[in-house]
């Protein structure tokens, strides 16, 4: 019989957590197809459901379309998901979001989000960048009690907005976290 120590405990969760971040995520599958068919079924969703993320779109440079992020803890966290990057309504990158998270927190979830890149500048420096970690420049637009999304002026002047929706399951807790997001060739 062996002894677990706290360190070997912790140590396993986050090596388990990609693991876990991966299920029911475009790895693994038929790659660029695939990621595509999704990205476009959540940006419709998206419209269809959160009319007013039409004008963020038609006023943005770019949006980065993540359709399914999965996300586990136990006090320990990560996530996973994979999406694209469109310019004009067009694919031009796919990217790969990752999560990692520290805090009292148990459960699992998955939920999509959209960036949208609102000036020239937010738009290059994500696509430049080696790995583009959202930072202080991010500004979340959250629904309101009536179901349709807020953006405020202070939002709309932001130079990257995030609509995050479709959350499914329950994490709960609060922890520190942070996402980061990577180039790939699916």
């Amino acid at each position: 019989m062996s002894n677990l120590t706290r360190r070997g405990f912790t140590l396993g969760l986050v090596a388990s957590a990609p693991a876990l971040a991966a299920c029911s995520n475009a790895v693994g599958t038929d790659g660029a197809a695939r990621i595509d068919a999704r990205v476009n079924a959540t940006r419709n969703f998206m419209f269809q459901n959160y009319p007013g993320t039409r004008d963020l779109a038609d006023k943005a440079n770019g949006m980065l379309i993540m359709p399914v992020v999965t996300q586990g803890g136990f006090f320990v966290g990560g996530g996973y998901g994979q999406g694209a990057l469109q310019i004009d309504g067009i694919t031009v990158d796919y990217y790969s979001a990752t999560k990692g998270s520290v805090g009292i927190q148990f459960g699992a979830q998955q939920y999509a989000h959209v960036l949208f890149f609102m000036t020239d500048e937010a738009l290059e420096r994500f696509r430049r960048g080696s790995g583009w970690v959202a930072g202080a420049d991010i500004q979340y637009a959250f629904n309101d009690e009536g179901g349709g999304l807020r953006a405020d002026t202070t939002t709309t002047t932001a130079p990257v907005i995030a609509v995050i929706f479709g959350q499914a399951g329950l994490l709960v807790g609060a922890s520190i976290e942070g996402m980061k997001y990577n180039r790939i060739i699916p």
